[in-house]
């Protein structure tokens, strides 16, 4: 049993109590009625908060059947704006800034007259037009949600026995796919309202929500990105608190789907699945996300083909516990990235976490497993190749760290809008790419949108920047009568490395052709294993290599074993080069031969 604390939905009597319990944001005050609409910060909901938590806590933690805690639910910001969070704002620019000058000049309030002389007349944050000012804001707001899962924590930490486990389900960007209002969606790319890096501090196990398309568009992409991500987190193995079950109307899934998502989820690194929830509940707002049991708790194909697999994993966990990656590739990504470039969006029908999918759902459809790490991971030491979408915000030493890489003898690939700015949203004066352009061997200073342009004879998308190079080669030139001598795409030798650089979109497959090649300066092989198959590999805790063969499709398909070894799921053996045949969304795990005892 996992105890969770109940703090993202208030109780009336509380709101009754002290109405300023309710968020208010740049829209105002919430109305009471949904959950999350509180201030974390308010110190009456802490008060309250604080107390059912002490009691929940201490109650429980001596019973033996309880492995852990969840601290809260999903948590971000909020949009918390109310007028003691603009104090608390104030108090930490003057603790980073030291001097109204410093915060005038920094962040350009001069423009427009929005400079201040004192810190308490600092504008509200909700009213600016100035970018970097509101990521400045947007960037506190997280850091109070990072500081109120933490303070949970250490209250949990006071109870918990030493072999509890503390964990919390992060979630992703939630992207609606139906009506607005209309409760639907899916995890999608980075969260935009709390770091996940910074909060992953105040666990000691890693927790997630990943749901995703099912049916015909079920690809697994969203269950590999988001395991991805919080894998990375610790280099360790997460817990997946919340994936569906029944869920939407169109949601429900066709006979096999749900083991074949479990097997993902294990696939890329998670101890452990869970479903919301058990039940279809019977009024409320998510009456209709349904559960394993419908709503006459009768059994039905959901339950039937949970309850056979969750005989399964029992049986296999001893075989399937623990697994470790050795990826070679790693995503480095920013949650200031996310936020800036929705301030300075290089179109209005594409974000960051567009070009973040962009990018992964390539490497995912070729097999080619990725690390996805924040930028604030320092340790790059266990790849070969760096991959950088659309890193608009950077640091310094985050900079040379990538010069560093290259020097050594890695392998970059960076797209557009790539060490652009600073954290704090300011551009930088230099050429762009900002202090790298001796490492990419090109520089830039104009872009454009690309208007009947193509780049290898396809269209080039949304952004286009005209690169120049001096020592970099040029791989891929625009083909336009005025762009034409500008190009698209550039390779270029630095120390004992490789850099690419790609300054505009392209369609996925002519992107997978790029990605391939700077594969291969960094040694990396293609994968004969091709989409819809996906193969996904790593080592249990005994030591031995499995490979997951997932057939995402609603065909039988044949795949030719890259290894010898014998399929956990069925006992048969297979050669090096012998055929398995995958039934439609069907699963295949094998565990590679032990070459000592071959020998």
């Amino acid at each position: 049993m996992i105890v969770g604390t109940p703090t993202y939905a208030v109780p009336h009597w509380l709101v009754q109590l002290d109405p300023d319990v309710m968020v208010t944001t740049k829209n105002g005050r919430a109305n009471y009625g949904a959950r999350q609409n509180m201030d974390i910060t308010n110190p009456t909901y802490r008060h309250y908060a604080e107390g059912v938590i002490r009691a929940m806590v201490s109650h429980t933690a001596d019973y033996p059947n309880v492995i852990g805690f969840q601290i809260d639910n999903e948590t971000k910001h909020y949009g918390t704006a109310g007028d003691k969070v603009l104090v608390l704002f104030k108090r930490w620019m003057k603790e980073r800034y030291g001097t109204v000058e410093n915060v005038n000049r920094s962040l350009l309030l001069y423009y427009w007259s929005n400079s201040v002389t004192r810190f308490e007349d600092l504008p509200d944050p909700c009213g600016t037009i100035n970018g970097s000012y509101a990521c400045e804001f947007e960037k506190f707001q997280r850091k109070l949600a990072e500081e109120f899962l933490m303070w949970q924590s250490d209250i949990v930490k006071e109870y918990k026995r030493p072999d509890q486990f503390i964990t919390q389900n992060f979630d992703y960007e939630w992207r609606s796919f139906g009506a607005p209002g209309q409760q639907d969606g899916y995890s999608f790319g980075i969260q935009p309202d709390i770091c996940h890096y910074e909060s992953a501090k105040a666990m000691t196990l890693i927790g997630t929500d990943i749901y995703c398309f099912d049916q015909d568009k079920l690809t697994g992409k969203e269950i590999a990105f988001g395991g991805d991500l919080m894998r990375s987190l610790r280099q360790n193995n997460y817990l997946v608190l919340e994936s569906q079950a029944q869920a939407f109307k169109d949601w429900l899934p066709y006979p096999g789907q749900l083991r074949l998502m479990a097997y993902s989820h294990l696939a890329s690194g998670a101890c452990g699945v869970m479903y919301w929830n058990w039940f279809s509940i019977h009024n409320g707002l998510e009456s209709y996300w349904k559960g394993i049991l419908s709503h006459d708790f009768e059994p039905n194909p959901t339950y039937e083909e949970i309850k056979s697999l969750g005989k399964e994993l029992k049986e296999l966990a001893p075989r399937l516990q623990g697994l470790k990656k050795e990826n070679r590739i790693a995503m480095v990504i920013s949650t200031e990235s996310v936020n800036a470039l929705k301030w300075f969006p290089t179109d209005k029908d594409l974000s960051y976490n567009d070009v973040v999918h962009w990018i992964y759902d390539a490497f995912y459809e070729m097999n080619l497993e990725c690390d996805v790490l924040f930028a604030q991971e320092k340790d790059w030491s266990r790849y070969d190749m760096l991959i950088f979408p659309q890193l608009y915000c950077v640091h310094r030493e985050l900079v040379e760290r990538v010069r560093e890489f290259v020097e050594k003898g890695g392998t970059v690939f960076a797209t557009f809008r790539s060490f652009f700015a600073d954290k704090r949203c300011k551009i930088f004066a230099d050429r762009q790419p900002h202090n790298l352009t001796d490492c990419f061997g090109m520089s830039y200073n104009q872009y454009t949108r690309p208007v009947n342009v193509t780049v290898d004879d396809v269209e080039a998308e949304y952004w286009m920047e005209l690169l120049k190079p001096d020592t970099a080669e040029t791989i891929a030139s625009y083909g336009h009568k005025y762009w034409g001598k500008y190009a698209a795409l550039t390779r270029n030798c630095f120390g004992k490395g490789k850099a690419w650089y790609l300054g505009t979109m392209v369609p996925a497959e002519k992107l997978k052709e790029y990605l391939l090649l700077a594969a291969r300066d960094a040694g990396i092989t293609p994968c004969p294993v091709q989409w819809p198959v996906i193969l996904r590999r790593g080592i249990n805790e005994a030591g031995e290599r499995l490979h997951y063969f997932f057939n995402y499709s609603d065909r039988d398909i044949k795949v030719v074993s890259h290894v010898g070894g014998t399929d956990l799921l069925t006992d048969i053996r297979y050669e090096e080069g012998q055929e398995i045949t995958l039934k439609d969304w069907g699963v295949s795990i094998l565990a590679e031969d032990n070459m000592d005892n071959k020998k």
